[in-house]
């Protein structure tokens, strides 16, 4: 690497100063600042490209291992499940027969639809403010209760 010391960037910069002169130093060391801005980005660009290279590598070798071990464990599974079926073969029973108990069909059961549960899990402020009643009254009853009373 180039040392530059304090007296080696003053030597530098009296001689651009002779050799450019006053005029257009100010000019030139914007541009050499500019220049030297873009190649320090260029180069912070090529190591954040490779370092990401050497992520996706690692993903890629960590991928590769996460697939194995599935494959690993995808193979043991079959392995146990065809051992499995063959000690049931041996013993001549089937998995429908060990599901269900010979000579037994289920009964059927009707879907009863039980609409008083249903109505009870309305709650009674939504039947209130929705009109719904709650209470059964006969015609004469309903009748009588909206009747105006006499007054004497």
């Amino acid at each position: 690497m180039i040392d530059l010391g304090i007296s080696k960037l003053a030597m530098i910069g009296a001689v651009a100063l002779i050799v450019i002169g006053p005029e257009k130093l100010p000019r030139v060391a914007r541009t050499v600042g500019t220049l030297l801005g873009k190649a320090q980005r260029y180069v912070s660009d090529v190591k954040a490209e490779v370092s990401r290279s050497m992520e996706l590598d690692e993903f890629r070798k960590m991928k590769d291992s996460v697939q194995e071990a599935a494959r690993d464990v995808e193979q043991s599974i079959q392995t146990s499940a065809s051992d499995f079926e063959k000690q049931f073969s041996e013993s001549g029973q089937t998995l429908s027969e060990l599901a269900e108990p010979a000579g037994t069909v289920p009964e059927y059961k009707h879907p009863r639809k039980n609409w008083r549960l249903k109505q009870g899990a309305t709650p009674q402020w939504y039947k209130a403010r929705a009109g719904v009643r709650t209470k059964a009254q006969s015609g004469a009853a309903r009748v009588a209760r909206f009747r105006p009373h006499k007054i004497n």
